[in-house]
């Protein structure tokens, strides 16, 4: 298949999930850029519906980055014991907010180099806090846009940064945010990692299905012959 060829399929794919899910959007509640990096750092490993359910108290608590300044923490842990991996993102919070008053005046910057240099802030939470505070264009990959392209064949790659890189390829730059949460939306709801519901997805008959094992409910029905009439 050639690239132009890939290019307007997934141009294709895009534009039937919008046309399905027109409301995609993030599903982290935060009010602040401060208070949607520190969501989008808890979120690794973790749903969005499990962070919401515990930032209430935390972001009362621990409103501004310079709310973290001389705290340790064994006092964040308790907030967010529920989520997963939650003594290292303690520590990865306790170091950010110091980080963010000493080198950013206690602004959350919206450049993604500017954000990867912080304390618990990978290339992906970089991305997405990036393009939601400033004009960056990103294509950041989680573990479901992940999944989705290289089920749909978009790439054979499978580090997140070389994910984000075929995908910028595939589609322009103006598509990338919305392709995103698209991709996000599609594979909590419907193309999911173990149990994809092949049956009810709108991009079905574009999807090669790299990698999925068909089940009975993904399978055509198969017509039952009937039964034999015993002789008389």
């Amino acid at each position: 298949m050639t690239h132009a060829t890939l290019s307007a399929r997934a141009l294709d794919v895009i534009d039937r999930l919008d046309a399905a899910m027109p409301d995609a959007h993030i599903e982290l509640n935060y009010r602040t850029p401060f208070e949607l990096l520190v969501a989008v750092i808890l979120s690794a490993q973790c749903t969005d519906r499990r962070v919401n359910q515990v930032t209430p108290e935390l972001f009362a608590r621990f409103p501004q980055p310079g709310s973290y300044l001389g705290v340790g923490a064994a006092q964040v842990e308790p907030f967010i014991k529920s989520l997963g991996l939650f003594r290292n993102k303690a520590k990865a919070l306790v170091k950010l907010g110091p980080a963010l008053v000493e080198l950013h005046g206690g602004q959350v910057p919206t450049s993604r180099t500017a954000l990867s240099a912080l304390p618990g802030v990978g290339n992906k939470t970089a991305g997405v806090v990036a393009m939601h505070l400033g004009d960056e264009r990103a294509f950041p990959v989680d573990t479901h846009v992940q999944r989705l392209a290289r089920r749909l064949g978009f790439t054979r790659h499978q580090t997140p940064d070389k994910v984000e890189a075929a995908l910028q390829q595939l589609l322009p730059a103006e598509r990338w945010f919305q392709a995103h949460q698209l991709l996000v939306w599609h594979g909590r709801r419907v193309c999911h990692a173990l149990k994809p519901e092949c049956e009810r997805c709108v991009v079905a008959t574009l999807c090669p299905k790299a990698g999925v094992t068909m089940t009975r409910s993904s399978r055509p029905a198969l017509r039952r012959r009937p039964a034999r009439r015993g002789r008389p």
